[in-house]
């Protein structure tokens, strides 16, 4: 738990949210504990460079089963970010979100200026599907934030996932 919440007070993450102040260990453990009792399907995102998996990240699929849709988010860690690990992960979550959970779309948003995750989002599979004019906030000013889909439908390439 501690790791994860270090992950989230690093500012370049805060700033990616669009957060404006960090949340202290006490709120964040209570906050997963209450997460964790949910529906959401969370994966610790491990980094194999050195050939021992280092956690290095977490992706959370929010599903809405009434729907078959659910919102995708992801955090890394700022030494695992800018090598293409975000968008490794980001396919695998797709892959198991459309093969394993039967969804049929996933969304996210992202704040407009953050134009690395939304090309990391873009090579996982997510295309752009509209904006909430000013819904965000980049290092103090006013953005919009992007909505991006993935279909199942247009999911390509062959699953990972074997039987």
């Amino acid at each position: 738990m501690e790791m994860y919440w270090r992950w989230e007070q690093d500012p370049a993450l805060l700033v990616g949210y669009g957060r404006q102040q960090p949340v202290s260990l006490e709120a964040r453990t209570e906050g997963i504990a209450h997460q964790l009792r949910g529906d959401n399907i969370r994966f610790t995102v491990y980094d194999l460079a050195t050939g021992a998996p280092v956690p290095a990240g977490v992706a959370t699929l929010l599903p809405d089963s009434s729907v078959r849709t659910a919102e995708y988010v992801v955090m890394l860690a700022p030494e695992a970010r800018g090598r293409g690990l975000g968008t490794s992960a980001t396919r695998l979550v797709l892959d198991y979100a459309f093969h394993v959970t039967n969804l049929r779309m996933v969304w996210l948003k992202v704040l407009a200026p953050n134009k690395a995750a939304v090309r990391s989002y873009e090579k996982a599979g997510f295309r752009a599907a509209g904006a909430l004019r000013e819904a965000g906030y980049w290092l103090g000013t006013v953005c919009d934030e992007i909505l991006m889909d993935a279909l199942a439908s247009e999911f390509t390439g062959p699953s990972v996932i074997t039987a």
